[in-house]
């Protein structure tokens, strides 16, 4: 019989309802609580419904790529590429619109080319062993590289007006940037819990040698996942470009860590095998409530860097000590 820690038996009331392991599951949902009522004490606007608005279509962008970014992570990999691909995805649309291509068209184009280097990533990963660090960031300086020689350096703007709705329009009041983010959450979460492609996911990030042996195609789902994170990527450089109605040469710069924080931040571990997509939104819904209220108070923005990165270190480090709890 496994023995129960003192920690635990305390947590536990006469009825053996262990307040531990609840904590456990929802912290993340509670921090996020906590610091939104922390929040609405430090700042009289942030509860108002124009400011949950622009709160949530501003995660609308690292959220998308976040989601992405979770099924890599799932994996025991990581995608430094993220934001480059969405440099390079949003200059082709740009250009491509620029030039006269219906919308349609220029859209499958973007995320043509987002699902194309996120196809390159998983290959290379998959086919040659290559730790995904290295190549993800081979690939991040090439396709950062490809977004200055497309652009000359400079913003492309964009006249097609059509095109604007979907990064500034409302769809029964709500920004689209909100409605592409839940809509993409709901896919992600219903393909993790009801596909065999979710539990092959799962099951790779937990022993990559227990799912060889299983018989699962380890290789095909390491390329299909760099592949959903890179068109991903496409679909937040269209919104973004939608949103500013220019494809800037630096759009993404640094997003990519935002993105790995979202991941962490909402519980997903970096070994692979553990976490959620509704942690992740948590995690990125935590990020866009800190910058918020830190603007709202006029905080600088470099002290904003410094509470982002103790934010991350804070979780990390809640993440090991719930671990070894249990344990």
């Amino acid at each position: 019989m496994p023995s129960t820690t003192p920690v635990q038996k305390h947590v536990e009331n006469k009825a053996g309802f262990n307040w531990l392991s609840l904590i456990e599951k929802y912290r993340v949902l509670l921090i996020f609580i906590l610091l939104c009522v922390v929040a609405g004490f430090l700042s009289d606007v942030f509860f108002t419904m124009s400011n949950v608005m622009n709160v949530l279509r501003q995660v609308s962008i690292i959220a998308i790529i976040a989601s992405g970014m979770t099924l890599v992570i799932l994996l025991a990999g990581i995608d430094l590429s993220v934001g480059a691909v969405m440099a390079f995805s949003g200059a082709i649309l740009a250009g491509a619109l620029t030039a006269g291509w219906p919308l349609p068209l220029a859209l499958l184009a973007a995320l043509g080319v987002g699902l194309l280097f996120g196809l390159c990533n998983g290959f290379f990963v998959a086919r040659f062993g290559i730790p995904s660090f290295i190549v993800t960031l081979a690939i991040m300086v090439i396709a950062r590289g490809m977004t200055l020689v497309y652009t000359k350096g400079y913003p492309l703007v964009v006249s097609n007006e059509s095109y604007r709705f979907i990064g500034s329009g409302r769809i029964f009041g709500i920004p689209v940037p909100i409605i592409l983010m839940f809509v993409i959450f709901g896919m992600m979460y219903w393909m993790l819990k009801y596909t065999s492609f979710g539990r092959y996911i799962y099951a790779i990030g937990g022993n990559e040698e227990t799912a060889i042996l299983a018989g699962i195609n380890v290789k095909a789902i390491k390329i299909a996942v760099f592949g959903i994170a890179g068109l991903l990527s496409a679909l937040s450089a269209i919104i973004y470009t939608s949103r500013l109605m220019s494809a800037q040469p630096t759009a993404g710069n640094g997003i990519e860590l935002d993105a790995i924080a979202a991941v962490i931040i909402g519980g997903t571990s970096l070994a692979g095998g553990k976490g959620a997509v509704t942690g992740t939104l948590i995690g990125a819904l935590i990020m866009g409530v800190l910058d918020n209220v830190l603007n709202l108070i006029n905080v600088s923005p470099f002290y904003q860097s410094i509470a982002k990165g103790l934010v991350i270190l804070v979780a990390v480090l809640v993440d090991s000590k719930f671990s070894k709890i249990k344990k």
